[in-house]
């Protein structure tokens, strides 16, 4: 059984322009993407349109949490991780999904 059996190293974008699309993310250390659940209880309280919004996504890992914001228009998504690997894929992500509102960074 793989390290990240549970998701398979994929996690869906729940809502947005993008809903229902999947983010793969190569494995690391200690990554733990946010659960589904977890992401829509967090939209719900942020609301579901983020238009003019900027967001930050510290420690990003698969971005689930950048990734669903700039799909809910936020204005500016900026994520950041600190592992080279899981950097380039989230950068591979958001040329795939075409959104151009992504600012990555490894820090």
């Amino acid at each position: 059984m793989s390290k990240h059996s549970k998701h398979s190293n994929q996690v869906r974008i729940i809502g947005g322009q993008c809903r229902g699309r999947k983010l793969v993310f190569a494995d690391a250390d200690g990554l733990r993407p946010t659960p589904d659940s977890v992401r829509e209880k967090l939209f719900n309280w942020l609301g579901q349109d983020l238009t003019g919004m900027n967001v930050l996504d510290l420690f990003a890992g698969s971005g689930a949490l950048g990734f669903e914001a700039a799909s809910r228009n936020a204005k500016r998504a900026v994520l950041a991780d600190n592992n080279r690997k899981t950097a380039d894929m989230l950068r591979q992500n958001a040329r795939v999904l075409g959104l151009d509102k992504l600012e990555i960074l490894n820090t």
